[in-house]
This record gives structure tokens, sequence and C-alpha cells, in this order.
């Protein structure tokens, strides 16, 4: 426990950890594709088409990243196969991302006041099943809102950033304490 955790229970603090062993995958739809993209399920989950939202199971996250572009987030290890069955190279750009990016998982009550912190977001409407492309500290992230009660979040960065983006995180838990696991 670090910070300014004396006189609090653990589950007060927020919990700070590095997810591993998902797989991420970016997808683009390329504009001339002749496949529409609400006929794609892909673990029984549509993708989104509004800026923000995020389809989800208990295996599978796709989050919208853009117009036409989304990250797949999943504990399946078979999802990439899935995947390439489903989105083929004429109509879709299919990237592994698993081994270019940090996942850091905040859990707490005090999440959005931590990442407030650093990134400009308007946390105050960021719900369950919302995600954004932002900057934490000037590091470029992709934040997923995976779990309400306690708020969790995740943070995508590049690897090569994640040392820099988990002290900056860790810095702004010190007011209300944390746990690193």
């Amino acid at each position: 426990m670090f910070g300014n955790y004396q006189n609090k229970e653990k589950i007060e603090l927020t919990t700070v950890s590095e997810v591993k062993d998902i797989q991420i995958i970016q997808i683009v739809h390329y504009s001339k594709s002749t496949v529409k993209i609400s006929t794609i399920n892909l673990d029984n989950l549509k993708f989104p088409e509004e800026a923000m939202h995020v389809n989800s199971n208990n295996e599978t996250r796709i989050l919208w990243n853009g117009p036409n572009n989304w990250f797949v987030v999943s504990n399946n290890k078979e999802i990439l196969n899935n995947i390439k069955k489903k989105c083929d190279d004429k109509n879709f750009a299919v990237t592994d991302l698993s081994h270019s990016r940090t996942v850091i998982e905040l859990k707490g009550n005090n999440v959005k006041e931590i990442l407030k912190k650093g990134c400009p977001i308007n946390f105050s409407e960021f719900k369950l099943n919302n995600c954004a492309n932002s900057i934490f500290h000037g590091i470029t992230i992709t934040i997923d809102m995976i779990n309400d009660n306690p708020e969790t979040f995740r943070i995508f960065a590049l690897r090569s950033f994640g040392e820099s983006l988990y002290h900056s995180i860790t810095d702004a838990c010190l007011e209300d304490g944390y746990k690193g696991i």
C-alpha cells in the first residue's frame, strides 16, 4: 500500500494493476468495403457504431475507436482466428496489437477523480461501457470503463510508455492511497 492509506480500510483504496494475457486486435473497415459492419457478429457481439460505446460479454469487449475503427479486447485466445474468418482482407485491416500495448486497470470508488488529475475528459458523464481516446499527462491513451461498482477502468497505452504511464497514475493516486498489484 502506498500514499495516504493510513486509517483507511483496504476496500477504500484504489487498486492499480497491469492486465496481462489479453488479446488486443484493431479492426478497420475500409471505406470501399462491400460488407456492412452491422451484419457481423463477433463472440455474439455487434460492432458499436456510436462514438464512445462498447459492446461486451464476459470474455470480449469491442470498443469504438473512431469511425470504422474498433479495438477488440478479449481473453479468448482464438479471437484473432475468429476475426480473420469474419473480416477478410479485402474489406478490413486486422492488426494484432496485443504485444504493443500496456493495459493498466484502476479499480475503486474514486477512480474518476484520479483520472481527472491527468486527463481532460469530462468523467462526470462517463458511464459503464463507455470508451474514449485521450491523453494522461501527455501520454496517448484509450480509456475503457468496464464496471461502475466499484468504478473500474482499463487504460491502454503504447508499451514503450507503460512505465511512465504507471508512474503518472500512481502519483495521481497518492493523495488517497492505493494498492499496487
